[in-house]
Formats: C-alpha cells, structure tokens, sequence
C-alpha cells in the first residue's frame, strides 16, 4: 500500500486540492483499487459507467453524485455512499472536497445495512454497547475487508496480527492504536485501546 506506515496522517490535510483541477492519488492497485481523489471548487468529473460498485468517503468539503437519469445525492465530509453498477454516474462540487474511492467488485459480500445510491455515515453504522466492541463488515471478499467498530471506553483489542496491510479512518471518540513495529504492514503486531468511547474503520488488503 502506497502510504505512511506507522503514524497518524490525514487524508484530506495531504492531499489538497489544487485550484481548478481535480487530482486522483493511488494508494492499492487491483480490483479493489483505493484512491483519494482532490477536486477544486466548481470541478466535475463527467457521469461515466462503472461495471464496478464505488465506495466513496467524503473526508472534507462536500460533494455532488449525479447521473443521466436526474439521480442526485450531496454529500458532506463524514458521509458516505456506494454508487451503482452500469449507470453514469458523476461527481461535482462547488466547494471543493477531498474524499477516498475504493472499488467494490459487483459480486462482492456487502452488508445488508448499506445499499447502493443511499448516503450514510460509517460511525452511525454500528452502536456503542456497554463494556463490549461492537463489529461490523461492510463489504468483503478474498481480497479485502472494510469493518466498522465500536468500542466502549476501557475496551480494546489485545496484540495480534493482521493478515495484510491496513488503513485505519478513526470515526469518534478517542483511542489508542498500539504497534510492536513502526511499519504497519503485513502481521505487523498491533492493538487498540479504547481510552474513551472510540469508533473507527479498518480498510484490509489481503493481498
């Protein structure tokens, strides 16, 4: 994965837009590409077909999906939406935003909870519950994983390793990720401590 490794970065403080241009940055190749993409203010990336499913978080700014057929959702940063297969489907925005893409495969196994073309947020997917870690998958296949979990304060995951590579977007609260390595790769050793109620989503490749 084409990122920092082992420190805490922000997605859309590195990744700026640039005045009157869009920019799209590669992070993982594949069929579960993950992008940031960069958009100026009044910029629009043209309605195309996908044979794919779009997974796109607004990380700052706010943003306009739009189709042919008068489909359209706004969306701010925090919010979420997966986008339809085999119909145009385009982005705009007046503002500017920043926001990561990741490609989901039509035959991938995504939650019940989220439905293609409907705004969400990832943090209100899951609850907090009382002394227990809350979990959910959001979309898998043998490739990848996209999980939302919540913990409850004093609550935390003990070392492990991870079978691939890992972006972590931290939803709510306060916690702390814990490394025995600085470079959080591949059975890297890690864990998670919920210092107050903490939220966050876990991007796997498993490739």
């Amino acid at each position: 994965m084409k990122e920092k490794v082992g420190e805490v970065f922000s997605i859309a403080q590195d990744n700026k837009p640039v005045p009157g241009c869009t920019i799209s940055k590669e992070v993982h190749g594949g069929e579960n590409y993950i992008a940031y993409f960069s958009l100026a203010k009044a910029t629009d990336i043209s309605a195309e077909i996908y044979p794919y499913h779009k997974l796109l978080i607004i990380a700052e700014g706010s943003v306009e999906i739009y189709g042919t057929d008068g489909f359209s959702k706004k969306l701010k940063s925090g919010e979420c939406i997966v986008t339809d297969t085999d119909v145009p489907v385009g982005i705009r925005t007046s503002e500017g935003a920043v926001y990561t893409e990741i490609a989901l495969r039509r035959y991938d196994k995504m939650n019940e909870a989220v439905r293609a073309g409907e705004v969400f947020k990832l943090a209100e997917l899951v609850p907090y519950q009382d002394g227990k870690i809350v979990n959910m998958d959001v979309v898998h296949n043998d490739k990848m994983k996209f999980v939302v979990m919540a913990f409850d304060e004093g609550t935390g995951l003990s070392e492990h390793a991870a079978p691939g590579e890992a972006i972590i977007f931290a939803l709510d609260g306060e916690g702390i990720i814990g490394y025995e390595n600085f470079h959080f790769a591949k059975e890297g050793i890690h864990s998670v401590k919920a210092i107050k109620k903490f939220k966050m989503a876990l991007l796997l490749t498993l490739e």
